[in-house]
């Protein structure tokens, strides 16, 4: 039996996504054109609507699309609002934030990733995203600031030099802590909060885990 895609989006975002208080119409919207299992593994294809983290590879992980849709809505991205995205990953994070932003620059440290992203991306037509292969935890050092940033992996601690990259009134979404009971947060940058979304557990990106503490 051939799998339905068309209902099988549908009922990921009335029944997953809306469900978790995703309510944002222009995010709904996104997510119900954007065809997410062309971004998948093909492996994954037929679950690609599942309320299931998918492996990429790398022992990086696609997040579920109820924590997809959390962190779209959180960001209030308008049209003019320049992008950055802290891990590529399989592009549709990337696909998303194009239909919702005006410019999007993706980084990833997989050069896979990003070469796997910028086809699915091209084929979806989405012409403002930038797609760089760079390490975003200790080397990546941006030539201009952001109006949002969404980080789709883990950190342990937050890296204090990403807030440098935001304009004045910037957000940045992030999933920090310790597993299994990470903090998903939004932090405004011209406010000085920190608001803790929800509870989740990501994989970390590289450099980001927590240092081994070792006990005698």
């Amino acid at each position: 039996m051939t799998l339905d895609f068309e209902l099988a989006r549908q009922n990921m975002v009335s029944n997953q996504v809306r469900t978790w208080e995703v309510l944002d119409a222009r995010v709904l919207d996104v997510l119900t054109a954007l065809r997410r299992e062309d971004f998948v593994p093909a492996a994954y294809r037929d679950v690609a609507f599942a309320d299931l983290e998918l492996p990429l590879g790398h022992g990086e992980m696609m997040m579920k699309p109820v924590v997809e849709g959390r962190m779209l809505q959180a960001l209030e991205l308008t049209a003019e609002d320049n992008v950055l995205e802290i891990g590529t990953g399989s592009g549709f994070i990337s696909a998303c934030l194009a239909r919702l932003a005006g410019h999007v620059t993706s980084l990833d440290i997989h050069a896979d990733f990003t070469a796997r992203a910028g086809s699915a991306l091209r084929a979806t037509q989405c012409d403002n995203v930038e797609l760089i292969t760079t390490e975003a935890v200790r080397e990546f050092a941006p030539a201009q600031r952001y109006d949002a940033i969404a980080v789709t992996g883990a950190v342990a601690t937050l890296p204090r030099r990403w807030l440098g990259w935001l304009k004045p009134g910037g957000r940045l979404f992030v999933v920090q802590g310790r597993a299994p009971a990470m903090q998903a947060t939004l932090l405004r940058v011209d406010a000085g909060t920190s608001e803790i979304l929800f509870e989740t557990d990501l994989a970390y990106l590289q450099h980001a885990a927590p240092i081994a503490r070792f006990v005698l």
